[in-house]
């Protein structure tokens, strides 16, 4: 049987930072159980066309934005399991077992994975408790937890809409909580912009572009307010 799983990684001048969440994925290609990688690449400037040849990544270019780099990742994807990463994520060891248990066990649901910072912040521990709660109580996971969702259930609800912001919570409304379960397995991902505006501000800043965006303003008018905060 050939390898289920194609990882899909957005990337926009991230060369000199996606080594660690490559070389997370090495144990999948041993266990037989990644098909590729997929960068989705935004228009960056820098060597990532190198990175992609030297770990036989493909890189698919398309315009800048997430939800539409990950539209361009998904279309070129091969296989019958898409597993959706950011580059400053990086998975715990042992997470093929946590994968390969959810393809056999729950064949027509996403998952996704706890979320941890790489920070020893007693905020970074809140943070974290909050968004694993509200990936499980409101199946509303962020694009940082990774999302792995069978190919014909992604097509089914229309995939990644083409927004420049709250693509992951565009995604997961559509699922539903009844089609996202948790994997036994977490992901750890930069606490960089935490560490750089405050945990606070920044946690005030994602929460309130959350609630604003599922009282229905618009994602473009919201990418203007958080890129000028």
């Amino acid at each position: 049987m050939s390898a289920p799983v194609t990882v899909v990684i957005p990337t926009l001048n991230v060369a000199d930072r996606i080594g660690p969440c490559l070389g997370a994925l090495g144990e999948a290609v041993f266990e037989g159980l990644l098909a590729e990688v997929i960068f989705a690449d935004g228009g960056s400037s820098d060597e990532i066309d190198a990175v992609a040849g030297e770990v036989g990544a493909r890189l698919v270019n398309s315009e800048k934005g997430r939800g539409t780099q990950l539209c361009a990742g998904a279309a070129a994807a091969r296989s019958g399991w898409l597993l959706f990463l950011h580059a400053d994520s990086v998975l715990d060891a042992g997470w093929h077992e946590a994968v390969r248990q959810h393809l056999a066990t729950r064949p027509e649901h996403a998952g996704w994975f706890r979320l941890k910072f790489d920070s020893d912040a007693w905020q970074a521990r809140a943070v974290e408790r909050w968004a694993n709660l509200r990936a499980r109580i409101f199946g509303l996971p962020y694009g940082d937890q990774g999302l792995l969702i069978p190919r014909r259930l992604y097509d089914r609800v229309g995939g990644f809409p083409d927004i420049p912001l709250m693509e992951d919570v565009a995604i997961a409304r559509k699922l539903g909580r009844r089609r996202l379960a948790a994997l036994e397995c977490s992901i750890a991902t930069s606490a960089e912009r935490y560490e750089r505006d405050g945990w606070f501000r920044r946690g005030s800043r994602n929460l309130s572009t959350l609630a604003l965006y599922l009282a229905g303003r618009s994602p473009e008018s919201l990418v203007r307010r958080y890129e000028t905060r």
